[in-house]
Order: C-alpha cells, then sequence, then structure tokens
C-alpha cells in the first residue's frame, strides 16, 4: 500500500511541474510578443513608408508629450506657475521660441493674466519644470 501513495504523489507531482513548465512557457511567449509588438509599433511609419520622423512631423521642434493644464497663479516671466487637478502647482518656463495661442491668434507671453485658464504643451526640464513648447489660452 505504501508503493501506491508514494506513485500517487509522484504523479501528482510531476503533472504538477508539467503545468508550471507550460505556465512559464505561456508567460514567456506572452512577454516576446509584446516585445515584437512594441518594436513594431515604433517602426510603424518606417515599416510603412510614411515620414521618418513620425506621422506629427517635427511639431514644434522635439516634441514629446509632456504637459499639464491649470490656472495661471503666478506671472514671473519667463516662468509662469499653474494650479493643476488636485491643487498641485507647477513651473513652467516661456522660451523665445514658445507657442502662445488665445483661440486662433498668437500672443506673446505679456498677454498673458494671473487667472486665466491654460493649457500647456512641453517637456521637462532638469530643473522639474515644463519647457513650454506650445501654450494655449482657454477661452
Amino acid at each position: 500500500m505504501d508503493s501506491k501513495i508514494y506513485k500517487f504523489i509522484l504523479i501528482n507531482i510531476g503533472i504538477l511541474i508539467v503545468l508550471l513548465l507550460v505556465l512559464r512557457l505561456g508567460m514567456l511567449v506572452g512577454m516576446e510578443k509584446e516585445r515584437f509588438s512594441n518594436r513594431w509599433l515604433g517602426n510603424y511609419p518606417c515599416n510603412f513608408g510614411g515620414p521618418r520622423e513620425g506621422m506629427m512631423g517635427n511639431f514644434p521642434g522635439e516634441f514629446k508629450s509632456h504637459g499639464d493644464f491649470g490656472k495661471i497663479i503666478k506671472i514671473a516671466l519667463p516662468t509662469i506657475d499653474i494650479k493643476g487637478d488636485n491643487d498641485v502647482e507647477k513651473v513652467v518656463s516661456i522660451k523665445d521660441d514658445t507657442i502662445i495661442e488665445h483661440a486662433r491668434e498668437k500672443i506673446s507671453s505679456s498677454n498673458l493674466k494671473v487667472g486665466d485658464q491654460i493649457v500647456v504643451i512641453g517637456s521637462a526640464n532638469n530643473a522639474g519644470q515644463i519647457e513650454a513648447k506650445l501654450i494655449r489660452v482657454m477661452p
């Protein structure tokens, strides 16, 4: 009777090991599929003859998605402070090439006022500020 119990235990351990190996193999295949699709998506314009810089081109300059929206609470050019969701305050750096628009009209940074609702698109700099590429004042 002892040999039947040992045989039963060994068979169950073997089945468990096989199931764990199949699970691990599935995880490896899934990770490889994810890596492939990520590389493929990154090279989509090259794969289908689109522009090398992507569908948005170079708008404006090196465009990386980083930005915020909120109300201007302080203006000390070339920076402004905005308060966004959950009362989080961020500093926005305005450069000479920053595009500032109100509706469809380009305006200068001197036209910005405390209390204006704005949308900022740009990139983060080493000082933790948003270097604005585009600022849109909301009506």
